[in-house]
Formats: C-alpha cells, sequence, structure tokens
C-alpha cells in the first residue's frame, strides 16, 4: 500500500524517492487498547503545553487548492497543545508504563531521544493522549493554532523560509530546532506530518459549522497537517491538507496532543 496522495501532493515532494520508500501497515484488530487504568503517568497532564487563546481566524485559503476553499471565518474557545511534537523519549514512558505495543521504525537506542516519534497510526496516538489526560487536536485547532496568529500562507510570513522549519530536506530534526512562533509553538510547519482527531472529507469547507468545528461525523481517512521533511514549501503552508487511512504508520508521520482548557 502507498500513502493516498492526489497528482498535486506528489509534486510537492522534493522526488519520488522518499514517498516510495513510505510503509504502510494495517494492525490487526486496529482498536484503540483501553488504557484508563493502566499504568501512570510521568508528569503533569499540563507539562509542556501552552494556552492557545480563543479568537475567530478564517480558516482555508482562497487561492489554494480545492480542499481549502471556501475560506470561512471560524471562532475558537481556547484549548491547551502540546509545544512541539510527541517526542521518543515521552513515547518511551507511555510504552514502559502501559506495555502497549512499540510503533514501526522504533529503535530508541538509535533514535534521538528528542526526535519526533515516528511509526505511530492515529489509533497509537489516541492511545498515547489518552494515557497522557490528552486527546488529538481538530483540524480547526490546529490550523489555528499553526498560523500563530497570522493569515499568512506559513507561521512566519508569505514567503517560505527554509531557515523557519524542516522542509526540503533529508530527514527527521529534533524538536525545537527551529525558533517559535507566535503562539509559542514549535516545528507546526514541516519536520513530520501531525494526526488531527478528523476525519477527512474534500467538500467539508462548505458546509463546515462555524464554532469550534470538529470534522465530519464518518470518513474513511484521517487528516495529517503540517507536511514533513521531505515535502516542498508549498505542502507545509498552514492551510494545506491531506489525508490518511488511521491505520496508516509512515516513517514521516507523528503527532502532536491537545487539551481542553481548564
Amino acid at each position: 500500500m502507498m500513502l493516498n496522495q492526489s497528482s498535486r501532493q506528489r509534486r510537492w515532494c522534493i522526488s519520488t524517492a522518499p514517498i516510495a520508500c513510505i510503509v504502510l501497515v494495517c494492525m490487526a484488530g486496529c482498536s484503540l487498547v483501553h488504557l484508563s487504568d493502566t499504568g501512570t503517568r510521568a508528569e503533569d497532564p499540563y507539562a509542556g503545553m501552552i494556552l492557545i487563546p480563543g479568537s475567530t481566524f478564517m480558516m482555508g485559503d482562497p487561492e489554494g487548492e480545492p480542499d481549502e476553499q471556501p475560506a470561512h471565518k471560524v471562532v475558537m474557545a481556547p484549548f491547551f497543545l502540546d509545544i512541539h511534537e510527541v517526542t521518543v523519549s515521552q513515547y518511551a514512558r507511555f510504552l514502559a508504563a502501559t506495555g502497549y505495543p512499540a510503533p514501526l521504525f522504533w529503535n530508541p537506542e538509535l533514535d534521538r531521544p528528542d526526535d519526533p516519534v515516528v511509526g505511530v497510526s492515529w489509533f497509537d496516538a489516541s492511545a498515547y493522549a489518552a494515557w497522557a489526560g490528552k486527546r488529538l487536536p481538530t483540524e480547526a485547532e490546529w490550523e489555528y493554532a499553526c498560523r500563530g496568529g497570522t493569515g499568512t500562507r506559513y507561521p512566519w510570513g508569505d514567503e517560505p523560509r527554509r531557515s523557519a522549519a524542516n522542509f526540503e530536506s533529508f530527514g527527521i530534526m529534533p524538536v525545537k530546532s527551529f525558533a517559535a512562533h507566535g503562539f509559542g509553538l514549535y516545528d507546526m510547519a514541516g519536520n513530520v506530518w501531525e494526526w488531527c482527531n478528523d476525519w477527512y472529507d474534500a467538500g467539508f469547507y462548505g458546509h463546515s459549522p462555524g464554532d469550534n468545528p470538529q470534522g465530519p461525523a464518518v470518513g474513511f481517512h484521517k487528516v495529517l497537517r503540517g507536511g514533513a521533511w521531505y515535502c516542498t514549501a508549498e505542502a507545509v503552508r498552514s492551510a494545506n491538507r491531506f489525508f490518511a487511512a488511521p491505520e496508516t504508520q509512515s516513517f514521516a508521520i507523528g503527532f502532536r496532543c491537545a487539551r481542553d482548557a481548564r
């Protein structure tokens, strides 16, 4: 199996080689493991998170791809978001505490502790989030947070800047390798794709609720956001949307967690 990509998204890769190497695995019984009384959390659920203030923003891009249109006004409630992608060391604590199966490509002896964990399916990411007392962000929360209070194409402005994010490169970098953006978040653009909670629907923006949208009720694919190290600048725009089956495991997909405001 290959990661589902439209022709326009294939053009955004530096070459076809990274995509050809992406491996997808459907794990037997892709259901969430019940973790409510298994293991102990290593830290306060709010540790390493930032409160994203509630506000109104324009979601999508009127000049972007069809699934980014129409651009529409969205009212967001405040929420907490991890300041960076979940790391190898954080995920290792989860595995040790719960006995949950290790993800694809898991090699903590060789991986740097501050690298984002990869090889995690949407189910794996959701299980970690539940154990940590968190959840996956909605697609609207993710884009709002990525923009960092701006209305520009990227968190830092309208022009791509390789000094601001890990894209058009040759591999994953440790989290916080680049400066934080306006909300104090790291690596919202590039490094690894990030799972969102929502089902993907290419036409959802045409009828999306204007108040804290939660995405479609059903679907076949889950939303991915942010682009990855191998992508060109077009894929790491704040409005860019992507998707994959929830059982997908790839060396270019990770996640970060959200939490409701207290």
